[in-house]
């Protein structure tokens, strides 16, 4: 159901770096590039996420109550991807575990202060 995501920042240059490591870690790569934003994919035929300067040329906000999540392969691998975003300067928001008995998942906020999931579901 979900095509794409997009985020904003006020600076692209660093926010493209941050995610080319990020989604790097998913063999993500760049779908798109303009000078507005990039959007990185594993496959055309599945959603892409993106980073965007604001198309009203206004400063880029992050929303109170919106976050976008990005699916993993297994626990590991939301550790990792956890780990990376940290190590590149993300703000922890709730730290790598289970939450519920199928759903196990970890938060941040990037360098612009929008917050992402990284989440996988576990077989019971």
């Amino acid at each position: 159901m979900i095509g794409y995501t997009c985020v904003g920042t006020n600076d692209l240059d660093r926010a493209v770096h941050f995610y080319d490591e990020l989604l790097g870690l998913l063999n993500a790569k760049p779908f798109f590039k303009s000078d507005r934003g990039v959007g990185w994919g594993v496959a055309a035929d599945k959603p892409m996420f993106s980073v965007m300067r604001p198309f009203d040329g206004q400063p880029a906000t992050a929303g109170n109550g919106s976050m976008v999540a990005i699916a993993a392969a297994n626990p590991e691998q939301v550790k990792s991807l956890h780990a990376k975003a940290l190590a590149l300067g993300a703000k922890d928001e709730g730290a790598p575990g289970a939450r519920g008995e199928q759903f196990f998942g970890a938060y941040f906020r990037d360098l612009d202060g929008n917050k992402l999931a990284v989440f996988c579901q576990q077989s019971t």
